[in-house]
């Protein structure tokens, strides 16, 4: 089966992307959540109707006091560190002090001896400490997490439009000189007054500028449309080298809908014909293969020119940018999951091999 592109969602993504709705959710469940456990503690110490009052006096007053200190904690993230995590202590501090209060002062109600002793009001402290200092934890700790989230999405932006700057680099890498060079066959057909040739050649450049302008520089297309952009740039070769240019394609039906990024199959054909069909007379063939291998598609683009001679490698295509360019634009479009090889004999022609994954639907590249 052929393999699309999807981009897996963060499950607490959707919970906090309405900051506002996930703290008042958060804060009414963790209260709610302590109401029962302190309403639970009173029930297994025996039953009484003052104790289920203070546990939902206690669950009020801490409700309230956290959302006064969760407005200073904000309040305080404009501070700088140290000044801020002084001042958040003290507010832890003096939030415990008065919960403790306010806990002893609804214990005297049901106490033998009422009123607001020291006593009683140090007794409640440890347990309104543990209290909102957890609950101060949980905050920072939630806020740190969305933080930390947050830097992580405008990374993932920003390295997302600099792969995409990266893409239309290379794509708008094309051979200037092709264009010159076409150019220049036209004014030739005109002096010689071959208007007829000139208008189709003409016409032919027209409709491949046209794709290679319209088209998104970092879309991909259907192997299909490459071909079919292929044999368009080689009718206007063709013009040129007459019967010394002598394409062929045999592509594979079954991949014809096979994703890769548009014009990466041009610089390699250009690249034999300034190779191969040029520097011949007899010039050359050009054959461009493309076969379903499983869950892969593999491309040839080869010819039958004088391959490597005189030990001159071929270092760069005809776009001036090498090899470095297809290969570039493979590793920002499949990551690892490709392969790119270059094969060649003396006198027996040069061949590049692709290997890409078969994929129906172009990847996802815009951020969470």
């Amino acid at each position: 089966m052929p393999r699309t592109m999807t981009r897996p969602g963060r499950l607490a993504r959707p919970f906090f992307e309405d900051k506002s709705r996930a703290f008042w959710m958060l804060q009414a469940g963790g209260w709610s959540g302590y109401l029962l456990l302190r309403t639970v503690s009173s029930i297994s110490n025996g039953l009484s109707v003052e104790g289920v009052i203070k546990s939902i006096i206690e669950a009020i007053v801490g409700y309230c006091l956290t959302l006064l200190m969760s407005s200073l904690y904000g309040y305080y993230r404009r501070f700088p560190r140290i000044p801020a995590v002084l001042l958040t202590l003290g507010t832890l501090g003096i939030a415990t002090l008065i919960y403790a209060t306010l806990e002893a002062f609804t214990f005297s109600f049901t106490a033998a001896e009422p009123g607001i002793t020291l006593t009683r009001v140090l007794g409640y402290t440890f347990l309104t400490f543990t209290v909102l200092a957890g609950w101060s934890a949980l905050y920072f700790g939630i806020n740190f997490y969305l933080i930390v989230e947050q830097q992580i999405d405008q990374m993932q932006v920003l390295e997302n439009q600099a792969s995409s700057a990266q893409l239309a680099m290379l794509r708008y890498q094309l051979n200037p000189h092709f264009l010159f060079n076409t150019l220049n066959s036209i004014s030739t057909l005109v002096l010689l007054k071959q208007t007829e040739r000139a208008n189709v050649m003409l016409s032919r450049l027209s409709s491949f500028l046209r794709y290679t302008l319209a088209n998104e520089p970092t879309a991909h297309v259907t192997l299909a449309q490459e071909v079919e952009t292929l044999q368009l740039y080689l009718e206007i070769e063709k013009m040129r080298f007459d019967a010394r240019l002598r394409p062929h394609f045999a592509i594979d039906p079954r991949c014809a809908k096979a994703r890769l990024p548009s014009l990466l199959l041009q610089p390699l054909v250009e690249n034999a014909i300034k190779y191969a069909v040029t520097p011949q007379e007899e010039g050359a063939d050009i054959t461009v293969t493309a076969r379903l291998a499983g869950e892969r598609v593999q491309i040839s683009v080869s010819d039958t020119g004088p391959g490597l001679i005189e030990a001159r490698p071929r270092p760069t295509l005809s776009t001036g940018v090498g090899l470095a360019n297809i290969k570039e634009r493979l590793a920002q479009a499949f990551g690892p999951d490709h392969r790119f090889e270059t094969r060649a004999d003396p006198g027996q022609g040069f061949s590049v091999e692709i290997e890409i994954p078969f994929q129906l639907e172009e990847p996802n590249r815009e951020a969470a």
